[in-house]
């Protein structure tokens, strides 16, 4: 597995590197034959050091923690539990479905945009993509990424496994592109818009 670790205003030692590297490749060898990748990224907020791990193990698998503590490898203990902790979770799931998973179609390919608000008296201004300018919102990235064809257990769990607040992806059952949220309430929300034309072709034939 390809581990690049990185620090933002923040020197690491070669123990650091060391100990993050021996700890993910341990985490990674626990739970999959041939992890893909893992971006280990270092910085500091207030008094604290923080660190965000990103794990790519399997195609369209991602798993990621993040992490709060006094000092820098504390910091990454606390990420590399959380992701731990899920996988614990999910360990039956990942395990019988590993087979079943690599023989599946391509995901479908899409692009992510991030936007950025900005002063309302300005206008929007975008060379990729064309926004409206009601919205008030300009690209500052954009970048690839996949929908995958799935259930709605399985979308909730990479959902979970990413430590993601949303997820969309196109549900086996239907075929229809749905989307799975975490509600401020603490429960998971799902849309499905399979449904609600079932209701009204019901409605029209009535």
């Amino acid at each position: 597995m390809q581990i690049k670790i990185t620090g933002k205003q923040v020197e690491l030692s070669e123990a650091l590197r060391t100990y993050v590297t021996r700890e993910l490749e341990a985490i990674a060898a626990k739970y999959f034959d041939n992890a893909r990748e893992a971006q280990v990224t270092f910085g500091r907020a207030r008094s604290f050091f923080t660190c965000d791990i990103n794990m790519h193990v399997r195609r369209g698998l991602l798993l990621r923690g993040e992490g709060e503590a006094a000092d820098a490898r504390a910091a990454f203990d606390d990420a590399a539990e959380h992701i731990a902790k899920r996988l614990r979770r999910y360990h039956r799931w990942l395990v019988e479905h590993a087979r079943e998973t690599a023989h599946r179609e391509r995901p479908q390919p899409a692009r992510q945009y991030i936007l950025r608000q900005a002063e309302a008296t300005e206008p929007a201004e975008t060379s990729q993509q064309t926004i409206d300018h009601a919205t008030y919102a300009t690209v500052v990235a954009e970048m690839p990424t996949e929908i995958n064809e799935l259930s709605v257990g399985e979308a909730v769990m990479r959902m979970d496994l990413a430590d993601q607040p949303v997820l969309m992806f196109r549900n086996r059952a239907t075929g229809q592109l749905n989307v799975v949220y975490r509600r401020s309430d603490g429960n998971i929300g799902w849309i499905d818009p399979s449904e609600a034309e079932a209701g009204e072709a019901k409605g029209e034939e009535q």
